[in-house]
Formats: C-alpha cells, structure tokens, sequence
C-alpha cells in the first residue's frame, strides 16, 4: 500500500514538473507568428487560385502584344485535376483500437465535410490546421481552417504545436475581424476594435493542431500537391493554348496578295476583303494583269505537340497518366496496365496515408484531453491508429485474385488473413465474423474416410454378391431382380447388368 502511494506521489510529482516546464517555456509571441503567417500567405493563395482554376500567366510575351493575348486567356484545370486525383481517393474509414471513444468525436463533427475539407485543404497549402474548441454540451468541433490563416511553432518529435495563431474570422477586403493566439494553457482571442479576452485550456497543449502532407526535416510544415514544377508545365500549356488560339484566329481565312498590281491603281489598303466581297482586277494600258495567291495557312501540329510535351512533364511530375490529362492513347489500354501506370499516384497515397493519418490522430488526441479535461499522456494513444479505404476500389479479377491467395495462404498459415484484412485489401464491409478459410487436410481426410467407408462396404457384400451370381446362374432369380439387388449393395445399374452379363446361366445363353 505504502509503494502505491509513492508510486502515485512520483507521478503527480513529475506531471508537476511537465507543467511547470511548459509554463515556463519560452513563447516567440503572438506578433511573431502573425509576421511569419504573412511571410508565406501569399504562396498558399497562389496554389488555390491555381487550384480555383483563377491564376492567369501575366508575363510578357516577345511576339504577342498583350493586349491580344488578354483577349485569348486560356483556363487550364490541371493543378485541379493534380489535386483531386489524390484527394477523391483518401477516404477515411475509421479509429481502430479506439479506447477513448475517438470515433465518436468525429461522427458528431460531420464528417463526410471534415475529412474532405481537411485533406484537401492539406494537399492544396501543404497543410490545414483544426481548431478544436467546446460547444455547449461539452463536446468537441472541429473547424478546419486553411494554411493561409493559421501558422505556429511546431514540435518536430510530435508535430504538435508548442504554440499558434489563427485569423478565425474576416471581412470582405480580406481584413481580419477575430484572432486567436493559441497556448498550452490558454486561447486568446483578439476580436477588431474590442478588448482580448482568454479561455482557458486544460489540456496542456495548444488548441490548434497542424494536419501536415508529406513533411520532412527542412520542410516540417510538409509539400503541396501543387507543386513549382507542376505550375510551370501548367503555365507552358497556357502559352500554348493561348499562341494556338491567336494564330486561328489570324488564319482562319488566309491572306491574299496580288503581284504585279500597277503603280497607278488603288491603294492596297483600300481594298477590304472580307468573306462576302468579290476583288476585281483588271488589265492595264499595256494589257498586263496582275497575279493573285494566298499565304499558306499555319499548321497546328507544331502546338498539339508542344501542348503533348507539357502534359506528359505534369503527369510524371504529380503521378498522373497523359490520358487523366485528355490525350487519349489511340491503343485503348488493358484493365493492369492502367493500373500500373498508376503506380506513382497509388505510392502518393500511401505517403499521403502516413502523414495526414498521424496528424488525424493528434486531432483526437488533443480532441479527448478537451472533452475529458485531462491531460492524457500521449502514450496512452499509441494502440491507436487510422483506417483508409482502399486507394483503388476492387474489381472482379482482383476479387477472384485475392480470394485464391487467400485460400493459399490460409492453407500455410491457418487464420493469417481474416475478414478484416480482406476489407482492408477491397473496401468491402461482408460478415466480419465470417472465419478464414483452415487448412482443407480435415476435407482430404472426411473424403479418404468416404470412400473406405465405400470400399467396406463393397468387401463386406461379397458374400451377398456371391450368392446373387449363384443363384442368378441357377435360374432361380431373374436378371430384373439380379440388377436391383446388386444395385443396393452400392453397385451402379451399368456395373451390376455388367456382371450378370458376363455370368452363364445354367441351362441357356446369357442375355
């Protein structure tokens, strides 16, 4: 009893310490991660206009003046299409081993919206961030809010933040109307033109928590989706499609031109030629005549191909195929080799899986210490962990794949692939009691033991067999009767007209 208490005295001893730790800790401020928020807002603006299909190529071309080139502004949705390829497919599924009742959390947070607003919120600026806060009854919400108005400082262990700030709220000219600075042990709040007020946090870590994709040591704020290499084949597709249109547009009619034309005849420039007019030329004093011909028309070959070269560098750059991009192969491609030329989006998912998985599970964590007003260790949340939906949904051949390889390896390792791990391979929900396929030797051995069961059964009618074909022999039973008696000892009709066949009756010839 008395090692208890010291046990629990050492504890609350060291949670002290934690805390007082991170009271303690050195804070840059509210100031600061507003002009760190500033820094690189502008870039994550730039990614959604581009995602938003809104961002125009402004740069000055050397051929085409730019009044002509506003007139043709060519919208391209390739960075979209980057972005949505990926996103459609990372579909939460749920919070395995959940002893705290995570999945709850979530489901009152609706979340079809939550999860999709976050991931793609993640895949566009890098990052989004989730404002946990309490409603009325006590529960958990959960706002997204995107990278462009929200940043902190980040615990590169954990990727939790030590602290944050967050524009909540702003006006039409894009001014913000609430603020919040985010700490270990209080929100603050900085609504325009009244005074701060706090609130406090019991969970001892800051209420804004970061969902990041794909970071690393450099870039602990992760990579978007949409990336420098990406924007700029998606710009040398505008140009092209823009330079296209320009020159369609001159050659739509090709221009004419006439040779010989004398001195004293009217200017060229009065001539206007349009598709409904009719030139005349006539012959001169001395009887000549001008000639007459026009420019050849531009090809558009030399674009299509151009605008070709710019899509196959953004397909190997985000993981896409030419054909996601429009240009559809002449050869139409087989069921596997469109899967595997989807390899490099399906390793994307994979990585994406990793990343915004860990940063869902610092979201319920961080969620549970709010609800619960406890400040749970985060070991405690280990056993957790998230579930994805398969990145490409099964079709028929990959069924009948998966259920032999199942069957073969079931036979090996007898229970290894349950219902649960066929889920995760397919998608589909099925009888998640239903048991694995065990080893078929019990099958083997049930089939052995039919067919001694058989064979006894045969040697012990041989006697019976015995005294039919002797009495058959003799006369004394017909061949009808002969048939059906030996049928009932387990001897097919064929085998049984067979054997009296082939017996002599005495007396006359076999039938």
């Amino acid at each position: 009893m008395a090692l208890a208490t010291s046990q629990a005295v050492l504890y609350i001893f060291s949670r002290a310490k934690i805390q007082k730790r991170r009271i303690n800790m050195e804070l840059k401020g509210k100031a600061y991660l507003r002009r760190k928020l500033d820094g690189y807002r502008t870039g994550v603006q730039t990614r959604y206009k581009y995602y938003s299909m809104e961002k125009f190529d402004n740069t000055d071309g050397i051929t085409i003046p730019a009044q002509i080139r506003d007139k043709y502004k060519a919208v391209l949705g390739w960075a979209t299409k980057a972005v949505d390829s990926l996103a459609d497919r990372l579909i939460f599924r749920e919070f395995a081993n959940d002893n705290f009742n995570i999945n709850d959390i979530f489901q009152y947070n609706n979340p079809d919206i939550f999860f999709d607003s976050a991931i793609l919120s993640a895949l566009i600026g890098s990052c989004c961030f989730i404002y946990v806060s309490k409603d009325e009854e006590g529960m958990p919400r959960l706002q997204v809010i995107e990278a462009s108005n929200a940043t902190g400082i980040i615990d590169p262990i954990t990727n939790l933040l030590t602290e944050g700030y967050a524009v909540l709220k702003r006006d039409d000219y894009d001014k913000p109307l609430l603020e919040a600075y985010f700490t270990p042990n209080e929100t603050i709040f900085y609504p325009k033109g009244e005074e701060p007020y706090s609130i406090e946090n019991p969970t001892g870590i800051p209420l804004l928590v970061p969902i990041i994709h794909r970071p690393d040591a450099s870039r602990p704020f992760g990579r978007s989706r949409i990336t420098k290499s990406g924007i700029s084949y998606q710009k040398t597709a505008q140009r092209t499609i823009e330079r296209s249109e320009i020159t369609a547009e001159f050659y739509s009619f090709p221009q004419k031109y006439a040779l010989g034309v004398s001195q004293d005849a009217e200017s060229v420039e009065s001539i206007k030629a349009t598709i409904s007019s009719f030139i005349m030329f006539t012959k001169d004093d001395d009887g000549d005549k001008p000639s007459v011909g026009q420019f050849t028309t531009a090809s558009m070959t030399p674009f299509v191909e151009q605008l070709k070269m710019a899509a196959s560098g953004f397909a190997g750059e985000t993981g896409l195929t030419i054909d996601d991009l429009g240009f559809s192969s002449d050869n139409p491609s087989s069921v596997e080799a469109i899967k595997a030329s989807h390899e490099n989006l399906r390793l994307a998912g994979k990585a994406a899986h990793r990343s915004i998985g860990s940063g869902l599970l610092n979201v319920a964590y961080v969620a549970v210490c709010l609800r619960d007003d406890f400040r749970y260790m985060r070991k405690e949340f280990m056993k957790a962990e998230v579930k994805w939906e398969p990145l490409f949904e099964a079709d028929a051949s990959t069924l009948t794949m998966l259920g032999d390889g199942a069957i073969k390896v079931n036979q090996v390792l007898p229970g290894y692939i349950t219902a649960e791990t066929i889920r995760d391979l397919t998608g589909i929900k099925g009888n998640m009691e239903a048991k694995p396929v065990q080893d078929t030797q019990e099958q083997k051995v049930k089939v052995t033991d039919d067919a001694s069961d058989k064979q006894k059964n045969r040697i012990i009618s041989t006697y019976e067999i015995t005294s039919l074909l002797s009495n058959y022999q003799k006369g004394v039973l017909s061949k009808e009767n002969g048939i059906s008696l030996l049928a009932s000892t387990g001897m097919s009709e064929k085998e049984a007209e067979f054997m009296l066949n082939n017996t002599k009756v005495e007396g006359k010839d076999n039938e």
